[in-house]
């Protein structure tokens, strides 16, 4: 999995006060959890864009001054009026634990069923995964070759390479619908058939 680098410098009161003080110098307070005590710190809100403002999942490498942690996203606090941060939890890796993080479904191929005029419904956007750090994958491939008109999907069928899909087998990553203009070419065409159908008879 891709990671990307966060520059920031370690607080020392974590308090309200202080807190109030490091948002009004654009700053965004944030801890890791995972090691031995949490790690209070703060870094330019700007540092976060490309990790928070994207449908990718990243792990994330943090650096303190020299003392560097390697960590996943694990919660975020917006502002409800202006969307700012207001806060970021991570989550610290060990290469020899299992991690749990959410990543995005990716769809490859081409649906004979979409080609028939059906429409496919992307039902699960990102799915929880399970595996080493090492192992984290960017995403989950959902190859919808041979997905016909009225079928789905289900997470058994995806590739899992060295990661486990934390979902029950019954879930329903995508499926392919029969859309509108497909249902009413299809009865038309019946309604032909039945009249031809009518008209050989007589």
């Amino acid at each position: 999995m891709k990671s990307i680098s966060i520059k920031g410098s370690e607080r020392e009161s974590v308090g309200k006060v202080a807190t109030k003080a490091v948002r009004n110098a654009g700053m965004v307070p944030c801890v890791i959890y995972g090691g031995s005590q949490p790690v209070h710190f703060q870094a330019e809100a700007k540092a976060f864009k490309s990790l928070v403002y994207t449908p990718n999942a990243h792990t994330v490498a943090i650096d303190l001054g020299g003392k560097k942690f390697d960590a996943i996203l694990q919660d975020i606090q917006f502002h409800p009026l202006t969307d700012a941060i207001l806060h970021i939890d991570f989550f610290q890796l060990s290469e020899d634990k299992e991690i749990i993080m959410e990543v995005p479904v990716k769809i490859t191929g081409t649906s004979p069923g979409v080609l028939l005029g059906g429409v496919l419904n992307l039902n699960q956007r990102r799915l929880k995964v399970k595996a080493l750090p090492k192992d984290l994958p960017d995403f989950v491939e959902a190859n919808i070759s041979e997905l016909q008109m009225g079928n789905k999907l289900y997470v058994t069928k995806l590739p899992t390479n060295n990661f486990k899909l934390m979902h029950p087998d019954n879930t329903v990553v995508c499926q392919v619908k029969i859309s509108r203009a497909a249902m009413k070419a299809a009865q038309e065409a019946a309604k032909a058939e039945k009249a031809a159908t009518k008209g050989k008879k007589k």
